[in-house]
């Protein structure tokens, strides 16, 4: 029987997910909370491809909790922390559950299976939200079922699944996020608008996408240079300019970043077909002219008002997936009503 504190349980998972959301491609954003006796003992989120998953993370801070012992090791390699784990924690998790918006892994690549982790420590129950949806790497559920431990899925499951939409999507072709920064009058001219924190953001999306698609006027008139300098990193996505004219002064810093590849493309079909994540930053033009190839909108709201005449025109009725308030911006994931 699922009950409201299994609800509740599962939305703290699915809120430390969202803070990562994107950031883990080409991996899915996942959360993991770790229970025992009705006390949360971590609550945990994969952060970056290639790294320990949601539920390694999770483990690693409720043993921590559990013993009262700091672990040294380095937590985000995910062979270390499967190591101490299986080493030192085999009878620590009995009565203990772990509530995961997705599907442990049960295949072996980059990182060590979840599904074989999780089993291993014998845990009491799991609580998953959403199934893997890619057949090679499902299997989880069965191998926590044949081991004996409890499983119960579809928890909170549209919550769950909508977190991993740009994951599915990014399957098949490119999932397509259009970067928004507005005033509360719908103002986007006369410079930075975004707070510091917001461009962090950004400039994270942008190092983890690698791909960025932008008009050619904000070539012509930002003149932008669209690096990752906020988090300082030298990383610095690819840059595809939506234009039918090649007339632009080469000598701008966004041509003279080295490792980047700056195309101009008139035509988008075969960006937009190539399994990718796709950052797209741009004015109203740019919003208008490939709003039907949009997945969804990231606005970044600043709390001004500006006399700058500059908009995004455009007359469209959002639907509103998540909003969070950061220090002064709120930053709004969003879509187009269907």
């Amino acid at each position: 029987m699922i009950t409201d504190l299994d609800n509740f349980f599962m939305d703290l998972a699915i809120d430390r997910a969202w803070e990562y959301q994107l950031l883990t491609y080409p991996n899915p954003a996942v959360g993991a909370v770790v229970v025992k006796d009705g006390r949360v003992l971590s609550i945990q989120a994969h952060q970056r491809a290639g790294t320990s998953h949601a539920e390694v993370l999770a483990l690693i801070e409720a043993f921590e909790n559990l013993t009262e012992k700091r672990v040294t090791i380095d937590r985000f390699d995910a062979n270390e922390a499967h190591k101490f784990l299986l080493q030192n924690a085999k009878d620590i998790f009995r009565e203990c559950e772990i509530f995961v918006t997705l599907e442990p892994c049960s295949h072996i690549g980059k990182t060590p299976s979840c599904a074989s982790l999780i089993k291993s420590l014998n845990l009491k129950r799991v609580v998953i939200g959403s199934s893997d949806p890619i057949s090679s790497h499902s299997g989880g559920v069965k191998i926590l079922r044949d081991s004996g431990i409890r499983v119960d899925i579809g928890i909170r499951r549209d919550a769950c699944d909508l977190l991993i939409e740009p994951f599915k999507i990014w399957q098949n072709r490119a999932f397509v996020i259009f970067k928004l920064a507005q005033t509360l009058n719908g103002r986007i001219g006369g410079g930075y608008i975004s707070s510091k924190e917001s461009l962090k953001i950004v400039h994270q999306i942008r190092a983890v996408s690698k791909k960025m698609l932008i008009g050619g006027n904000t070539v012509r008139i930002d003149r932008p240079t669209l690096d990752c300098r906020f988090i300082d990193s030298n990383t610095a996505p690819d840059i595809f300019i939506y234009s039918k004219r090649d007339d632009f002064d080469k000598t701008i810093p966004l041509f003279d970043i080295k490792g980047r590849s700056v195309k101009v493309v008139s035509d988008l079909d075969d960006l937009l077909s190539t399994p990718s994540l796709l950052l797209v930053e741009g004015g109203g033009e740019m919003l208008n002219a490939i709003r039907d190839r949009i997945d969804w909108l990231l606005i970044f709201q600043a709390p001004k008002l500006s006399t700058d005449e500059l908009s995004y025109n455009i007359t469209a009725n959002l639907e509103y997936i998540r909003v969070k308030k950061l220090q002064k911006d709120l930053m709004i994931w969003s879509r187009f009503e269907k």
